[in-house]
């Protein structure tokens, strides 16, 4: 098998969907011989800011000289991205031989009729089994969907269970109240790990404490009210956090929300015992694709993966804080079964043009002329339906250069990556950099 049969092989196994539930992911997982149970977890769940947290977590660990392995989803720059140890993406070849190895269980398990895994499952054996083989000293583990019935939490080493913000999102799969959505998330937690936490609503707190109480667990929960910005731009941030002892600490990652994230963060590595100069070179170290991320200087461009109502509030004070009296420019692209109504309610008055754009994923996409109807009773500009990424970054692009402009790509992660592709190709481009005003005053006049 080589490595573009093994993707196709996953890609046939993704049209069937996903199935919540630990039945089948445990039946394929003892077929090889449970790998999970040789590993030691940090397990995070949330509705915003999991991506953020293990980079932070995981970069942190690494530092201080633990082989750690890292499990995301979804992925921004590469398929391959989604299983890491120390920073390092799994090889092609290693991929495609635990694609073999896991299609040949799948076999078993039909031949005993079984019930067929679904292709997250299959995924997140194969990064057990990678981080087996690597024989990894932590394993940071972000869940897909929920907490109690997605497939990660299949593990039962975990050191801590650490949750970020926690609000609505997917309620046809976790419950319609926040109280709901808690119970679920709540789930990941073991009997006598650490559970660590953002500040969260009260019935979130309230849930999470009877949780770890009745299985014996620690719990801290991180005080966003005591993590202050010293300084900081859209390239980054140093912030203090007075819980840890009020050291100045510097992150790349940029957003007034990274902070929340950073404050999480700083109480797990106090429960690890992890030293000062780790967690310092960890947390200016790392770095995370579709995070605020600056992907060009001229003109000035953002991606973001603010895709529901509480991510796109957060993304909203960043772009007040540091974008204040801009043009800005917004491409917007999300799926349907997203709050795209509330997302563009809040985003929406920020900008003075949109590009309503169309995602890869064909069945869940929202049709970029029904995102345009959505923004435009809340734009004081020009809303366009374009459809088609590459188009939507030249033009916003284009934009951006004649007016001074600021472009912000947000919604779902899962089209950024083709954003920075092409903004980046952009540029590159001579000739289209040339049509931005600062390039046209360089030109010479006529002579005569």
């Amino acid at each position: 098998m080589t490595y573009k049969e093994a993707r196709v092989y996953l890609d046939e196994v993704s049209k069937y969907g996903s199935v919540l539930g630990l039945d089948t992911i445990r039946g394929l997982l003892g077929e090889l011989g449970d790998p999970q149970d040789s590993l030691k977890f940090i397990h995070i769940a949330g509705t915003n800011g999991k991506g953020s947290v293990l980079a932070f977590t995981s970069t942190i660990l690494s530092e201080a000289g633990f082989r750690t392995g890292r499990y995301v989803s979804p992925t921004v720059l590469s398929y391959l991205e989604k299983i890491q140890i120390d920073g390092e993406w799994i090889s092609e070849g290693e991929f495609t031989g635990y694609v073999e190895e896991v299609q040949r269980a799948v076999a078993r398990m039909e031949a005993k009729g079984m019930a067929s895994p679904t292709v997250f499952e299959m995924e997140t054996a194969i990064a057990f089994l990678h981080f087996r083989q690597k024989q990894c000293d932590y394993v940071v583990l972000e869940t897909g969907l929920g907490g109690k019935l997605d497939a990660t939490n299949i593990v039962k080493n975990t050191a801590a269970a650490v949750f970020t913000s926690i609000s609505r999102d997917h309620t046809e799969f976790l419950g319609d109240t926040l109280g709901e959505i808690a119970e679920n998330k709540a789930g990941i937690i073991k009997p006598g790990c650490v559970v660590v936490s953002a500040a969260q609503e009260e019935p979130v707190v309230r849930i999470l404490r009877r949780r770890a109480k009745e299985l014996g667990c620690k719990t801290v929960f991180a005080d966003g009210n005591r993590v202050s910005a010293v300084s900081g731009d859209y390239n980054g941030t140093v912030f203090t956090y007075l819980p840890w002892g009020g050291m100045p600490i510097h992150i790349q990652l940029a957003g007034r929300y990274q902070l929340i994230n950073a404050a999480v963060v700083c109480e797990l590595m106090k429960i690890l015992k992890i030293p000062e100069d780790a967690v310092r070179k960890g947390f200016a170290n790392t770095r995370w694709a579709g995070r605020f991320t600056c992907v060009s200087k001229s003109p000035l461009f953002i991606v973001d993966g603010a895709h529901n109502e509480d991510a796109a509030r957060r993304l909203k004070e960043s772009v007040e804080l540091y974008f204040h009296g801009k043009h800005m420019i917004f491409i917007m692209g999300v799926f349907r079964d997203k709050e795209y109504k509330k997302i563009a309610e809040l985003m929406a008055p920020l900008a003075e043009s949109i590009y309503t754009v169309e995602l890869p994923n064909g069945s869940r996409t929202l049709p970029a002329k029904e995102l345009k109807q959505a923004a435009e009773p809340y734009c004081n500009g020009k809303v366009r339906a374009i459809g088609d990424v590459g188009t939507a970054v030249r033009l916003a692009w284009e934009e951006a250069c004649d007016k001074d402009g600021v472009v912000l790509a947000f919604g779902s992660l899962s089209y950024l990556g083709e954003v920075m592709h092409r903004a980046q190709e952009l540029e590159k481009s001579p000739d289209v950099r040339r049509k931005g005003p600062s390039a046209r005053r360089k030109k010479k006049a006529p002579e005569g």
